[in-house]
């Protein structure tokens, strides 16, 4: 393990900590799934110790205080937690609580992106995809949810989009013509699945431009991909919220259909097809 991972870290330096902190540490240890979503406060009075006990073991191991210790061990949780785990976190709340509480964090989650919203990285990601031959969308899992979105909307735009489908022809069928021409867009988001990593190491030998949207640099696809663009990502319950990573889908389709020249002309054509055919009439 890591020394960077908070449990690494914990078990390096575990012989070096007081009497209380070692209570922390052994509270952390076997229980970090809950940890992660607990106030210092709450951790303190599951050891029986002060709020500012935990504080000083927080800067004890190297953090600055208690938010970036617990920063970490979500990030060091994203993909240990089984969806069971998940859903147990989930019940340890009132119901409004709740509710509220994911939609705040939601938006904070946008906000995240926002402020490390990247505008040169993102302008080439618009070109390579404009200028590419072809373009296939993979996103395998619940990531699948987000490929089919972005799909449908650049059919609208561009001439070549094939969405990667996770059914009976294999997903290595469907990348038969892949070439150095083509772009590949990947989404991964946790709990990162191990078809997907496949399906970019083939792509890394077609030769073919690959940029992946996920969650941060921690990500398996950060370092294997030529362009990264990162959207917060919020597992605080049993299902994946992928808020912030359809926003900044959103802006990619628009940012594309802006500087992709005739997406006009293509939406008025849908639009005669879909009278034609009675797509929105109900009569």
């Amino acid at each position: 393990m890591s020394n960077s991972d908070l449990l690494g870290r914990i078990r390096q330096r575990y012989l070096t900590l007081s009497k209380s902190h070692k209570k922390i540490a052994d509270f952390i240890l076997e229980n970090y799934d809950k940890v992660a979503f607990m106030t210092a406060s709450t951790l303190g009075k599951n050891v029986n110790i002060s709020e500012s006990t935990v504080v000083r073991f927080a800067n004890a191991i190297g953090y600055e205080g208690y938010p970036q210790l617990q920063k970490e061990l979500q990030e060091t949780i994203k993909t240990k937690l089984t969806t069971v785990q998940r859903f147990e976190l989930s019940k340890e709340h009132q119901e409004a609580e709740y509710l509220t509480k994911i939609m705040v964090n939601d938006m904070d989650h946008i906000r995240q992106t926002i402020d490390q919203f990247d505008y040169d990285l993102i302008d080439k990601v618009i070109e390579e995809i404009i200028h590419s031959k072809k373009v296939y969308i993979l996103g395998l899992r619940s990531s699948s949810v987000l490929a089919n979105y972005l799909g449908f909307y650049l059919n609208f735009i561009l001439p070549e989009i094939h969405i990667i489908q996770e059914s009976a022809q294999d997903v290595y069928d469907q990348l038969l013509n892949l070439s150095e021409d083509d772009v590949m867009i990947v989404l991964s988001f946790p709990r990162y699945s191990k078809r997907t990593y496949d399906c970019v190491n083939y792509a890394i030998k077609k030769s073919a431009t690959i940029i992946g949207i996920t969650d941060g640099m921690n990500s398996p696809l950060y370092e294997k991909v030529k362009y990264c663009l990162i959207a917060k990502y919020n597992m605080n319950t049993f299902i994946d919220s992928f808020v912030a990573p359809m926003s900044l889908i959103n802006a990619l389709i628009i940012g594309v259909s802006i500087r992709k020249e005739g997406v006009e002309k293509n939406l008025e054509k849908l639009e005669r097809i879909w009278d034609d055919y009675g797509v929105y009439n109900i009569k």
